[in-house]
Formats: C-alpha cells, structure tokens, sequence
C-alpha cells in the first residue's frame, strides 16, 4: 500500500521490563530503514532503503557487509531465499525482481513488471522450489500474484476481486504466510480480509474478518500461521495507540477469526512471528513504539519494551529475537 510514512528512531532503555528481557544489541547502525529480513548461515540478512541489501554475523557483528543492487535509490520491503540465492524486489513501477547469489553475492534482474499500478507488498517462499509475490490491485481490482516456480518467475492468473480501497501494507514482508496445505494473504484498509490459496490446484477463498477496517490506514499488517492455528496483528499507523480490534486469531484455517485483547494491547503493530517449537502458544510483535509478548495463544499480552522504531521481526532461537527498522538491527536475548 502507497501509504508510506516517516517516524522518528528514539532509543529508550528497557530496564524497566528486565523480568523478561535480559538485554537488547544493536549489531547494525546505518542510514536506512529495514522491513525485511532473512537468517541464513548464521547471519541476518536484510534489504532495505537506497537500493541496500546485506548481512551481520550473529556470532561476530563486526563482520558485516552491505551492497547496492542498483544505482537508483530503490526501496525494498521484500526479501525471500531459496537453496541458493535470495530475491529482493523493488516497491514502485517498474518493479525489479533481483536474483543474488549466496555465495557471490552477485545480483542480476531476472523479472519485471512495468504495470503503472506495480507495487509488491511482500515475498513469500513456501519452499526453495515454490514462491509467491503480490502487489496492489491493478485498475480492475484483480489481486496481482507472481510466482516462482521451477526456477523461474511469472505473474500467476486469477480472478481474485479486491474491494474498492482494498490493498495490503508494505510494512514488514509478513502479511503472507503459508502451512503444507494453504497460503494466506492479511489485506487491509476499507476492506481487511483473508485471501486464502490451496496450494495443490491454486484455488482461492476470501475470508472476513472482524479486524479494524474502512480507512486507508486500517486493517492487518502481518500474519503468522502454525498448521490451522493463525494470528494477525495490526491497527492504524495514524493513531498508535489505538487497540481496538487490532489483534485477531483463527482456529480453522483463516475461515473465521476471533479479535483478542482488543482494549488490552499496547496498540498498532507491524509484524508477529510465533516462537519456534510453541505451536503457536507464546509469540512475539512489534509495533513502531513497542515489543509486546504473549504466552496463551494470543488471549493476553503483555508490552515488554518501549524501544521505538522497529517494523519487523524474527525469531533466531526459542530465546533470541532480531529485530530491524528505522537505522539499526537489534538482537535481544529473553529469560523466561
């Protein structure tokens, strides 16, 4: 979604939640901002502002480098991998699909839409053979998907109908999830729905939700799914605060959603990642004035940080997280 916004990096201490945070590290600090990120040989990899794209060893942070993918000043908020290269692609038209190579590092467009409405939100791979892609809806509101298969890239035909004023945020790479059986997509502004694809003949269903919703700046963010069970978080960027209906969770599949601590959060997020191994029990969000955590499936959260200016997040182990945004990549080890 077009909807692209400025928020001012402070860093605050988070001392005052040290029962669940042992420390947080800043590994990277650079003049960019991040919504992507991969982990790949023991290093986060990261695409962002200015054409940028580069790693931090998160066994030694000194070791770290940083590329351009090309002379113009792109943005990335898209980053997937497979067995051998990663792929980042461009938000705007024309969009550039970039291949680059693990071991070189070598870059090359091998993909492209010149559509005036191209806009890709997020890059999903569902494994190292099969990826998928989507922008905003072109002139006819038809949801627009590229997929990868057998190596190579090409737009996938469908007949997926948005909402008028329905799109999706280009805020974290996370409003795409996948399981073995269905691939989902969290769309957001006057509409803010549930597109779920079978990935065995590529059937779609669209699902509604009970989430905030009927301004360009509302609806889901990023989504994460084990088996059947699946969370969305979100809200409004224009109001931060806001924490009504900005949490949701589904038992079923994406079919229907239940809102949870709605009035009880610490209001807008970006991106939620369920910890390794939890089934879905204890996940982690961020939001650009928070780090909020849950341990019964979503029911209740608990703020844990005030630190400020992060949009996406991954989880490296069951107690440590990687977080990036405006300027910096941090990592912060939980007790529990």
């Amino acid at each position: 979604m077009k909807n692209i916004f400025s928020i001012l990096f402070l860093s605050l201490g988070i001392c005052t939640f040290s029962q669940q945070v042992e420390n947080m590290e800043t590994i990277l600090n650079d003049k960019i901002s991040i919504r992507a990120l991969e982990v790949y040989d023991h290093k986060v990899w990261y695409s962002g502002t200015d054409s940028k794209f580069g790693f931090v060893d998160l066994k030694d942070s000194k070791n770290q480098k940083q590329i351009r993918l090309s002379e113009d000043k792109l943005q990335f908020r898209t980053l997937g991998q497979d067995k051998n290269s990663f792929y980042v692609i461009n938000i705007e038209s024309p969009a550039r699909f970039f291949k680059i190579d693990k071991k070189e590092l070598k870059a090359q467009i091998v993909f492209r839409d010149t559509a005036k409405t191209a806009f890709y939100d997020a890059l999903h791979f569902v494994n190292d053979k099969l990826a998928y892609t989507f922008s905003d809806a072109d002139q006819d509101h038809l949801l627009k998907l590229a997929v990868y298969r057998d190596g190579k890239w090409g737009m996938l035909k469908n007949k997926v109908v948005l909402n008028e004023g329905e799109a999706a945020f280009a805020a974290s790479n996370t409003n795409i999830s996948s399981s073995k059986k269905y691939m989902w997509i969290a769309t957001g502004g006057k509409s803010s729905r549930i597109v779920r694809m079978n990935l065995k003949d590529e059937s779609f269903e669209i699902f509604n939700t009970p989430f905030v919703q009927g301004a360009s700046s509302q609806g889901m963010y990023s989504i994460d799914f084990y088996d059947d069970f699946g969370v969305a978080v979100g809200g409004d960027y224009t109001k931060q605060n806001a924490n009504v209906n900005n949490i949701a969770m589904t038992y079923d599949g994406g079919k229907t959603w239940q809102t949870q601590a709605s009035g009880q959060n610490a209001g807008y997020m970006t991106c939620v990642k369920i910890k390794p191994g939890s089934k879905g029990k204890e996940m982690i969000a961020v939001g650009d004035q928070h780090i909020s955590y849950t341990s019964d499936f979503g029911k209740t959260w608990k703020k844990i940080s005030d630190e400020k200016g992060f949009f996406v997040c991954q989880w490296i182990d069951g107690n440590t997280v990687v977080f990036a945004g405006n300027s910096r990549i941090a990592l912060m080890k939980l007790k529990f």
